[in-house]
């Protein structure tokens, strides 16, 4: 018999004799479904889901959203040349790696991530997520600083960093790239930088888009964990995917929600990548850190607290890190319909720290 089946059976028949023993149970089968690397998010995106012959990066990239690893490896690339020579125009690596290594060096300093890391890491999230199934545009298509969605009140707090991927892109754009691959090159090179952080597998190639995104795309922190869990479903995610998410709040500070804390963090170490969030939002009274009430809701709701309280435990660091990478992979790709014609380059990503 699987293992699977028996924590089934046996949590059934002990969960009403013991106190606790449902919750003990969802989290043990939890960690089994993490050990295993099972997911139920396989759903396939743009122009895969009909193509019924695939490129090579296609392939790659079908086999990353049905489950494959989404943590790179430690491969590295030496540019050919200097940006502007003309060995390393003709090479869309070597113009990221020269990318890349500005990103890198705004988004680190002595203490860990800076602020324009926490805010990159924020504005993929942002500029992606204005998809869903149902959505005939939006997703990670740069429309987030191409059109006006900035302005709306849930993008309150990206300023900053819109404003700096600006210059970045206007410094760039002649060399080939586009927006919507800044802005979420910009978030896996923030996630990365911050010490702890996954080094996930990247690629580019999408394309810009300068109408706005659909609106109450977004989740707000106001939400309870219901409504979350179906917003999310609703772009392919499941609930596990959103506990993994949720926990980029690791590198989060507050400004608006609560404007007498602006500067909050929500978790005690803003600075690094690691599981404090998880067990500090689990054990916290919202005074020596700030915890929104989506998180909180979300650590306590039925589908979703054991995925919580596994992040937030014992070798929880081990078992989020993928998973996070693997939905941010994810995504990274909502609502890009040229997969098949994308370039990986994961190779210029800095290493882990």
């Amino acid at each position: 018999m699987k293992i699977s089946t028996i924590l089934v059976a046996f949590g059934a028949s002990q969960a009403l004799a013991y106190p606790g023993m449902g919750k003990t149970m969802a989290e043990i089968q939890a960690r089994h479904d993490l050990t295993l690397g099972r997911r139920s998010s396989t759903d396939l995106l743009g122009d895969l889901v009909d193509s019924t012959t695939l490129s090579v990066v296609g392939t790659a990239i079908k086999a990353i959203l049905q489950g494959l690893s989404a943590v790179a490896d430690s491969s590295t690339y030496t540019p050919p040349g200097e940006l502007a020579s003309n060995v390393c125009k003709e090479s869309v690596l070597c113009v990221w790696f020269h990318i890349v290594q500005e990103l890198s060096s705004a988004f680190t300093d002595s203490d860990g991530c800076t602020d324009l890391a926490r805010g990159a890491i924020r504005q993929g999230f942002h500029d992606a997520a204005t998809w869903d199934k149902n959505s005939a545009y939006g997703g990670a298509d740069g429309s987030l600083l191409l059109s006006d969605e900035l302005s709306r009140p849930e993008n309150r707090g990206l300023e900053d960093i819109g404003a700096q991927t600006k210059v970045w892109y206007s410094e760039y754009e002649g060399y080939g790239i586009s927006m919507a691959d800044l802005i979420q090159t910009a978030a896996i090179v923030g996630t990365v930088s911050c010490p702890g952080g996954p080094r996930i597998r990247h690629f580019v190639g999408r394309k810009d888009d300068s109408t706005a995104g659909p609106h109450n795309m977004l989740p707000l922190p106001e939400q309870d964990a219901d409504y979350l869990v179906n917003l999310f479903a609703a772009k392919t995610f499941d609930a596990n995917d959103l506990v993994a998410l949720v926990g980029a709040h690791t590198a989060t500070k507050q400004r608006f929600v609560d404007p007498a804390r602006s500067g909050a963090s929500t978790d005690s170490t803003p600075n690094l990548w690691d599981t404090k969030f998880y067990s500090e939002t689990i054990q916290g009274d919202n005074t020596t850190i700030f915890i929104f009430h989506s998180d909180k809701s979300i650590s306590n709701y039925v589908s979703t607290s054991a995925q919580f309280h596994l992040f937030a435990g014992l070798g929880g660091q081990a078992l989020w890190s993928p998973a996070y990478a693997q939905a941010y992979f994810r995504m990274s790709m909502l609502g890009v319909d040229n997969l098949n014609d994308l370039t990986e380059i994961t190779k210029v990503l800095p290493l882990p720290q």
